[in-house]
């Protein structure tokens, strides 16, 4: 039995995992389409360009929190855009998504986002040394 769990869990967990990218997809042609109102495609662009960025705002390599982002803000960000996007333009874009998933074509990726992603690390870390950055030299020097 706890076998039998386990793979239902699994095969729950991979339906909603092919529902999110098929979702996601859908946005990403939301951001395209000519119907598509100016505030809901701000928001559109900004969670389409996370999920399609191949780099992660919270590393996953970081315990726990780093797959915070994957499981929780990208589906949630994606369902609250989804709710501002008119009814006929979601609907013709999920079928443009279901097409390209179907041609097993590879899944877009989008450097601005992954370059805006480094440039907010790099801004934090610098955050930090100008905060720090004279402790630590003074205990580096100290030792």
């Amino acid at each position: 039995r706890p076998q039998r769990r386990g793979r239902l869990m699994r095969e729950q967990l991979k339906r909603w995992a092919r529902q999110l990218e098929s979702e996601g997809m859908a946005l990403w042609f939301c951001c395209r389409h000519p119907g598509m109102p100016w505030l809901p495609k701000i928001f559109a662009l900004l969670v389409v360009g996370y999920f399609l960025s191949p780099i992660d705002l919270i590393p996953d390599f970081i315990p726990v929190i780093g797959y915070l982002d994957d499981l929780i803000l990208v589906p949630i960000g994606i369902y609250l855009t989804l709710k501002l996007v008119p009814q006929h333009v979601i609907g013709e874009c999920r079928v443009k998504a279901r097409d390209w998933i179907a041609a097993q074509r590879p899944q877009p990726k989008s450097i601005i986002a992954a370059v805006v992603i480094m440039v907010l690390w790099m801004l934090f870390f610098g955050m930090l040394w100008s905060t720090f950055g004279d402790s630590v030299m003074k205990l580096l020097s100290a030792a």
